[in-house]
């Protein structure tokens, strides 16, 4: 990758990146590993070659243990001196975050090779052949490693693996947080403000200025036409129902549950199911995302589809599927896999779904309406983008249409469903005409005597986080695709079975009773591919699998064993749900609430929105100094789920667990995959260090209590719901007291809303429950967790200006010296604080609780607001919380007047 592409990405009008530089070392050539918090945090390892820096991002930072192998994505060569380069490259710009200088030193090939000019000519060489093998010299790595090319993971996609000398180890060398050439860490320099850190020392960056421009004018609703006029229904006051908002980033599909018979209901609509690739397309302001279920980049892979999209002068994100149609309009997964260009066959974008269109956010709307507005808004110039067609017909009629036809299925819609990213949901069904499933290549065999490239694959899914052999296939293959295959195989080879239990590859079966004698090669599980298949066998094997093509769309550990529903329960189960889509809960009228739980009974069952839960051990004291039990808090949090589940409702929860009481053992779960009833909604995010988890997703009444059975005593959720994950709904400044008394964070809560009220910024405030306060500011998703982080940030440092005796803005406790911590870094993906009537795992049983700002005077104590007075005074105040979740403030008009008015 050239330096031209580096230059390219970049405005050195608006960043201090360096732009070139030359080595004068004539002896050794150097490295440099900088830590790099943008989007996401990930480390970027830099070798020097022909004059420039070779450059890999590493998203969970370099490994000293030789067992663990760490994916390195290749980028655009960097410039020499980018090598000292640390500081803020401003947001907007490419790359745009933190930087610090995490090691550096000298670095050699392996091979004993005397010269830099010939070391480097062996190392350029090795880097062609996509294996390049190093010995490092750094102030924290040393020691040998290895950089080898897998195409598993796309044409840059690399692994950096620690060869197992005398400097490996297994300890996490990322703990060594700070910079070898400043000291700084990423925190600290990220409160260093707009400086650049090289030399020895800080340089300022030019405050770049903003240049205007203009908004072009939304293109207003007729200017769409319809394809059938005689179906056109007046769209402004449906997209009047939508919430405002950015653009979502991140969104993933929502996911339709299998069962196993069609069936027959007036309030459910009916698809054809594609036999093609899921993919989401973001369109807005000519910029154009078309992107798989996994997020991978689409745009060049199907640039037909593409192209169509950048025609279009509409914004919206749509949700779709890729496929290829024969001349018959049936689709075929294996032309879909083989497709190259326009001469590979007729390619086609069906859209099903209209997720945000023109600044409003639609997935809160019930689908019919949704399907409403995307027939009328979706231009009609181009047939490789078409809407497919929904009919509301005979669900069991429609499946045998669909199979005379040879399709793969049909797909069943709840009319008034919502649209929930990310959620594989009962709202949303498949019906299957035939057995097919994804599953893991785990190795393949070579039967003796052969001249084919493989005689079958050995495929597993994943089962409780291990992968489980599910049998082998050996018919599907040309000659051309087992050699396209083994090109992909050759890279994950490895000696080691990836499955729990070792197959026996040559075990004879009933129809086999003398199988031809076959070698077993492993491979590591990262390819994944689809098999048709007649049955499932008693052990969980395969009968008769057959191969249909690989999966690029799919990642290997999301594979997992698809077993049917029974279609009636389903059906019966979404009928008997409660409606939890409206617009927002509302707290009981002057009704009081009963209590859940009788007084007596170790043991009780209760039907819970539908479902059973089970509690036990309701005697257990979880507060022991005010003998405060657990069923004491089953009783809490059914009698103020009216008030809690607002701010819980479609938010990914970190579950933090005492499950024998506040002085007990405690600890965070935030993967619940395998682990949570079929009933309970997940949310599948993978984190900053690269790590897949299910996040449980608060819903209801019944969600809210089965955390509660688990132990959680308080409720955390994230600032952000499962339909814009990247956008929260609010930001959250978190005064943490350290030595100062609960009369100073009232000063200093005091002093916060001081400074919002003179920019005319509306805010809440409520008490942690623990030591501190937690301050809200509205902004309804229409901003990032970034650029919320920068304005809190703005925020505290004005305060901590006006009150500096006592306030600090270091996040290490040591740094601090006992003061107050103005806490603005808890606005980023995933933090979680305790939500607004939590409990607290604190002596007094207490309430993390809204207040009225008068009520912020001298004297008020955290044990003021507890599990024994909370729900009264719920009664008499009502939520003072909602407005927290109402229409967000004008971020950029905010800091202007902040800039203005206290000369930030």
């Amino acid at each position: 990758m050239s330096l031209e592409k580096y230059v390219e990405k970049r405005d050195f009008t608006k960043t201090a990146e360096p732009k070139a530089g030359k080595s004068a070392d004539k002896g050794k050539l150097l490295f440099v590993i900088q830590k790099h918090h943008a989007s996401h945090l990930h480390y970027d390892f830099r070798l020097e070659m022909e004059g420039v820096l070779k450059s890999w991002a590493i998203p969970k930072g370099p490994s000293t243990d030789p067992k663990t192998k760490r994916l390195a994505m290749m980028v655009e060569d960097h410039p020499f001196d980018y090598r000292s380069f640390e500081g803020i490259i401003p947001q907007g710009e490419y790359g745009g975050g933190t930087v610090i200088v995490w090691d550096e030193g000298t670095y050699e090939p392996i091979e004993e090779i005397d010269g830099k000019k010939a070391q480097e000519k062996h190392l350029l060489k090795q880097l062609k052949s996509g294996s390049l093998k190093i010995k490092l010299h750094g102030k924290k790595l040393e020691g040998e490693y290895a950089l080898v090319k897998t195409h598993g993971m796309g044409e840059n996609g690399w692994l950096l693996i620690k060869h197992n000398d005398k400097f490996a180890s297994t300890d996490d060398i990322t703990k060594k947080d700070k910079s070898v050439i400043s000291g700084k860490t990423i925190e600290t320099m990220e409160q260093s403000g707009d400086k650049v850190w090289q030399h020895g020392h800080e340089e300022e960056i030019e405050e770049p200025k903003k240049a205007g421009k203009k908004k072009a004018p939304a293109k207003a609703i007729s200017d769409s036409k319809p394809k059938d006029k005689t179906e056109v229904v007046d769209i402004t006051a449906l997209l009047k129902k939508g919430k405002k908002g950015a653009i979502p980033k991140g969104v993933k599909p929502m996911l339709a549950t299998l069962v196993d018979e069609p069936f027959d209901d007036p309030d459910w609509l009916y698809e054809v199911k594609w036999d093609g690739y899921r993919a989401l397309a973001f369109v807005n302001k000519g910029e154009v995302e078309l992107v798989s279920r996994n997020n991978k980049d689409f745009n060049q892979k199907f640039y037909p589809i593409y192209k169509a999209l950048q025609n279009w002068d509409i914004n919206l994100v749509a949700d779709g599927e890729i496929l290829v149609l024969n001349d018959k309009g049936i689709s075929n997964f294996g032309d879909l896999q083989n497709w190259r260009s326009e001469a590979d066959g007729e390619l086609v974008y069906y859209i099903f779904d209209l997720l945000w269109y023109d600044g409003k956010n639609l997935m809160e709307l019930p689908l019919i309406e949704r399907q409403a507005i995307l027939k009328q808004v979706l231009p009609t110039n181009n047939d490789n983008i078409r809407v497919s067609k929904v009919f509301n017909a005979s669900g069991k009629q429609f499946f045998a249409a669909a199979e005379r036809m040879g399709l793969e299925g049909i797909i069943a819609k709840k009319a008034g469903s919502t649209y929930s990213p990310g959620i594989r949901s009962n709202e949303w069904l498949k019906i299957k005409v035939h057995k097919r499933q994804e599953v893991v290549i785990a190795g393949y065999t070579k039967n003796e005597d052969t001249a084919k490239q493989f005689s079958s694959l050995l495929l597993g899914v994943y089962d409780d986080g291990l992968l489980q052999y599910v049998g082998k296939v050996g018919t599907g293959f040309s000659d051309k695709v087992q050699k396209e295959m083994m090109a992909q195989f050759k890279p994950l080879i490895t000696a080691e079975s990836p499955f729990k239990t070792i197959p026996d590859v040559n075990k004879p079966s009933r129809f086999r009773p003398n199988p031809p004698k076959a070698k077993a090669t492993w491979l590591q599980p990262q390819l994944v591919c689809e098999v048709a298949f007649s049955e499932v066998t008693s052990d969980g094997v395969f009968r008769h699998p057959s191969f249909r093509g690989m999966r690029i769309d799919k990642k290997a550990t999301d594979v997992v064993r698809e077993n049917a529903s029974d279609t009636k329960i389903i059906i019966e189960e979404v009928k008997g749900e409660p409606d939890m889509h409206s617009e927002a809960i509302e707290p009981p009228k002057g009704k009081e609430r009963k209590t859940l739980l009788n007084p007596k009974d170790e043991t009780q069952v209760r039907t819970i929105c539908g479902h059973d839960l089970k509690f036990t051990h309701l005697s257990k004291i979880y507060w022991p100094e005010d003998k405060v039990t657990k069923r004491d808090m089953f009783n809490y949090y059914c009698q103020v789920a009216e008030y809690i589940l607002p701010y819980l409702k479609d938010r990914p929860m970190s579950l933090n667990r005492f499950p024998g009481g506040i002085h007990g053992p405690s600890f965070y779960q935030k993967d619940v995959k395998g682990k949570s009833p079929d009933w309970v909604k997940t949310f599948p995010y993978t984190t900053s260090d690269d790590e897949h988890k299910e996040y449980l997703v608060g819903a209801d009444e019944a969600s809210l209590l089965w955390m509660a059975s688990l132990g959680c005593i308080e409720m955390n959720p994230w600032f952000s719901r499962i339909q814009s994950p990247d956008n929260p709904d609010y930001c959250v400044i978190d005064l943490d007291p350290d030595k100062h008394t609960f009369n100073q964070v009232i000063a200093a809560a005091l002093e916060v809303k001081k400074v919002l009220d003179a920019i005319d910024v509306p805010c809440y405030c409520k008490t942690s429950g623990s030591t501190g306060m937690h301050i809200y500011i509205p902004l309804n998703a229409k901003y990032t967790y970034h650029q919320s982080q920068m304005f809190a940030r703005i925020i505290v440092n004005i305060v901590h200006q006006q009150i500096p005796d006592y306030t600090s803005l270091e996040r290490m406790v040591a740094a601090r010296h006992g003061k107050m911590y103005l806490d603005f870094l808890q606005n980023r993906p995933g933090a979680t604080i305790a939500g607004p009537y939590s409990l607290r795992p604190k002596v007094g049983a207490t309430v993390s609780m809204p207040l009225h700002w008068e009520e912020l005077k001298p004297g008020l104590t955290m044990r003021h607001f507890t599990i024994f007075n909370a729900i009264d005074r719920l009664k008499a105040e009502g939520d003072l919380f909602k407005g927290v979740l109402d229409e967000g403030i004008d971020l950029e008009k905010t800091i202007t007047k902040a800039k203005s008015i206290f000369k930030v």
